[in-house]
């Protein structure tokens, strides 16, 4: 298969992923602001920080307040990781090689982003633009269900698969990192209680909490939760899932030796981790470590099986840099 094709077809479920998991990122928000108590703030500016875009944002507005941050993250055509950028860089990235995918994909993504392009106004409130999301999130996972049941499991579907999984697992580890933004009142019932509420949405937007609790128990306590979301090897959001299935899907390309030996240094980091210790402090920056391995496990990628690209094929930039 050509390089080129492998490339589109790999940033085309980035693409798809992003979307998604950045209408999660956002109801998951949306959830929690709305069950805020008393006393409990919420910066939107450390919501664009646990998305990599703050920089970005601040180019182009002034202030980072409710709807301007909704604004760049769902529809501003100069940020390239919103999710209607994504949709419509999916949906390029689908009909140049239709060739290579089910005649049915290109009809289903066009449904996809001509819903999008309807739906997502400049202004949104918060119920319509929940309902919106998950309109959106519902429609694009058609899709991947229509791709997992109608595709022959060659090199074509490897690189499917091998871009949902890095993007999944770089935003479910950004999806997790939305605790980092709210600040409780500290030993109080009403912060306890909260808490555990915001553990339970974090489970909510990846759509993991019927899962944990048939797995892990009913209390979504920061511990279990964090180490459900980081360890669990069954729950296809996961981590540690995500990087399982980048493993096996290597396997079947050839000369994948060195981009193996990137996920295994990023496996055991992820393996070694303490749980425990992450849920008292130090888990967003144990994120940002896990975003830089997967940055380099993408690196590795392009290296290996993308050395002639000729220009950006997706919606969003190279993932944002992390400090380290």
């Amino acid at each position: 298969m050509l390089s080129r094709v492998g490339e589109n077809l790999y940033w085309m479920t980035r693409n798809m992923e992003r979307a998604d998991n950045t209408a999660r990122l956002i109801n998951a928000v949306t959830l929690m602001t709305l069950d805020m108590p008393s006393g409990a703030t919420f910066g939107w500016d450390a919501l664009l920080k646990v998305a990599g875009l703050d920089q970005l944002f601040f180019m182009h507005y002034s202030e980072a307040n409710e709807d301007a941050v909704m604004r760049f993250l769902i529809q501003d055509a100069r940020n390239p990781s919103s999710i209607m950028n994504c949709i419509t860089h999916g949906r390029e990235n689908t009909r140049s090689f239709r060739e290579v995918l089910p005649v049915e994909s290109w009809e289903w993504m066009n449904e996809l982003y001509l819903y999008a392009r309807k739906e997502l106004p400049d202004q949104l409130n918060r119920r319509h633009r929940y309902e919106v999301l998950q309109g959106i999130i519902r429609r694009r996972q058609s899709i991947v269900g229509l791709l997992a049941g109608t595709m022959s499991r060659d090199d074509a579907f490897q690189f499917l698969v091998l871009g949902r999984n890095v993007e999944r697992a770089y935003m479910t580890s950004r999806i997790l990192d939305v605790s980092h933004a709210i600040i409780l009142p500290s030993d109080t019932p009403v912060g306890k209680q909260y808490g555990d509420l915001l553990w339970m949405n974090i489970l909510k937007a990846l759509s993991a909490h019927q899962m944990y609790r048939r797995h892990v128990g009913v209390h979504a306590g920061s511990v279990q939760v964090i180490g459900f979301l980081l360890k669990d090897p069954l729950f296809p959001r996961t981590l540690h899932h995500c990087l399982a299935e980048i493993g096996e899907r290597l396997q079947f390309l050839p000369h994948s030796e060195q981009v193996l030996q990137v996920l295994r240094e990023t496996q055991a980091m992820l393996r070694d981790a303490d749980v425990a210790a992450l849920a008292h402090a130090g888990l967003h920056e144990f994120i940002d470590q896990l975003q830089i391995g997967l940055n380099a496990l993408h690196a590795a990628l392009c290296e290996r099986y993308f050395p002639v690209s000729d220009g950006p094929l997706q919606a969003a930039p190279d993932d944002a840099e992390v400090e380290e």
